[in-house]
Protein backbone atom coordinates (compact mmCIF):
# COMPACT_ATOMS: atom_id res chain seq x y z
CA UNK A 1 0.00 0.00 0.00
CA UNK A 2 0.94 3.41 -1.17
CA UNK A 3 4.05 2.48 -2.79
CA UNK A 4 3.42 4.72 -6.08
CA UNK A 5 1.38 7.56 -3.87
CA UNK A 6 1.00 8.85 -0.57
CA UNK A 7 -1.97 9.60 1.16
CA UNK A 8 -0.61 11.73 4.20
CA UNK A 9 -2.04 15.24 2.35
CA UNK A 10 -4.91 13.07 1.64
CA UNK A 11 -5.64 12.47 5.24
CA UNK A 12 -5.25 15.83 6.24
CA UNK A 13 -7.70 17.27 3.50
CA UNK A 14 -9.81 14.47 5.05
CA UNK A 15 -9.32 15.10 8.54
CA UNK A 16 -8.57 11.36 8.92
CA UNK A 17 -12.17 11.19 7.86
CA UNK A 18 -11.59 7.25 5.60
CA UNK A 19 -14.45 7.72 4.28
CA UNK A 20 -13.95 10.70 1.95
CA UNK A 21 -10.26 9.04 1.53
CA UNK A 22 -11.71 6.51 -0.02
CA UNK A 23 -14.39 8.88 -1.69
CA UNK A 24 -11.16 11.66 -3.08
CA UNK A 25 -9.32 7.81 -4.09
CA UNK A 26 -12.21 7.22 -6.42
CA UNK A 27 -12.36 10.48 -8.02
CA UNK A 28 -8.75 10.35 -8.54
CA UNK A 29 -9.86 6.67 -10.62
CA UNK A 30 -12.27 8.67 -12.33
CA UNK A 31 -10.35 11.85 -13.50
CA UNK A 32 -6.79 10.92 -13.71
CA UNK A 33 -6.82 7.96 -16.21
CA UNK A 34 -9.38 10.14 -18.65
CA UNK A 35 -6.67 13.25 -18.02
CA UNK A 36 -3.78 10.93 -19.10
CA UNK A 37 -5.48 9.41 -22.22
CA UNK A 38 -5.88 13.54 -23.26
CA UNK A 39 -2.18 14.73 -22.35
CA UNK A 40 -0.72 11.72 -24.34
CA UNK A 41 -3.12 12.56 -27.04
CA UNK A 42 -2.04 16.15 -27.24
CA UNK A 43 1.59 15.57 -26.87
CA UNK A 44 1.61 13.41 -30.09
CA UNK A 45 -0.31 15.81 -31.74
CA UNK A 46 1.91 18.43 -31.00
CA UNK A 47 -1.26 20.03 -29.64
CA UNK A 48 0.30 22.56 -27.12
CA UNK A 49 -3.31 24.21 -26.44
CA UNK A 50 -4.44 20.90 -24.89
CA UNK A 51 -0.99 20.18 -23.78
CA UNK A 52 -0.82 22.88 -21.67
CA UNK A 53 -4.69 22.14 -20.22
CA UNK A 54 -4.47 18.65 -19.78
CA UNK A 55 -1.14 18.72 -17.31
CA UNK A 56 -2.53 21.32 -15.94
CA UNK A 57 -5.54 20.02 -14.74
CA UNK A 58 -4.04 17.35 -13.30
CA UNK A 59 -1.45 18.94 -11.67
CA UNK A 60 -3.29 19.22 -7.91
CA UNK A 61 -4.08 15.83 -8.41
CA UNK A 62 -0.86 14.62 -8.71
CA UNK A 63 0.64 17.14 -6.43
CA UNK A 64 -2.11 15.75 -3.65
CA UNK A 65 -1.35 12.18 -4.01
CA UNK A 66 2.08 12.76 -4.43
CA UNK A 67 3.29 10.76 -7.03
CA UNK A 68 6.33 12.44 -7.38
CA UNK A 69 6.07 13.52 -10.98
CA UNK A 70 4.94 17.09 -10.29
CA UNK A 71 8.31 18.42 -11.76
CA UNK A 72 7.84 16.45 -14.83
CA UNK A 73 4.32 17.28 -15.69
CA UNK A 74 5.22 21.09 -14.34
CA UNK A 75 8.13 20.81 -17.65
CA UNK A 76 5.37 18.93 -19.77
CA UNK A 77 3.21 21.45 -18.98
CA UNK A 78 5.15 24.29 -20.01
CA UNK A 79 6.33 22.35 -23.39
CA UNK A 80 2.30 23.32 -24.05
CA UNK A 81 1.91 26.71 -22.47
CA UNK A 82 5.12 28.58 -23.98
CA UNK A 83 4.92 26.13 -27.43
CA UNK A 84 8.48 24.62 -27.22
CA UNK A 85 9.15 23.53 -30.51
CA UNK A 86 12.38 22.46 -30.35
CA UNK A 87 11.94 20.53 -26.74
CA UNK A 88 11.27 16.89 -26.74
CA UNK A 89 9.33 16.27 -23.83
CA UNK A 90 8.86 12.28 -24.21
CA UNK A 91 10.65 11.52 -21.95
CA UNK A 92 9.28 13.75 -19.25
CA UNK A 93 5.72 12.23 -20.06
CA UNK A 94 6.84 8.61 -20.18
CA UNK A 95 8.35 9.19 -16.85
CA UNK A 96 4.33 10.82 -15.34
CA UNK A 97 2.55 8.31 -17.23
CA UNK A 98 4.26 5.25 -15.56
CA UNK A 99 3.90 6.81 -11.87
CA UNK A 100 0.56 7.46 -13.31
CA UNK A 101 -0.25 4.41 -14.42
CA UNK A 102 1.68 2.24 -11.22
CA UNK A 103 -0.74 4.67 -8.89
CA UNK A 104 -4.05 4.06 -10.41
CA UNK A 105 -3.44 0.14 -10.39
CA UNK A 106 -1.93 0.38 -6.66
CA UNK A 107 -4.86 2.75 -5.56
CA UNK A 108 -7.32 0.40 -7.38
CA UNK A 109 -6.14 -2.63 -5.00
CA UNK A 110 -5.72 -0.53 -1.83
CA UNK A 111 -9.59 0.52 -1.86
CA UNK A 112 -10.60 -2.50 -3.71
CA UNK A 113 -12.07 0.06 -6.83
Amino acid sequence: MEQHYKLFRVRELADNDEEFVATLAAAFLEEVPEDLERLKTAVAAKDYHSTYQAAHKMKPTIDLFELGVLADLIEVQDWGKFEKTDMDVSVKLATVVGAVENAISEIKVDFNL
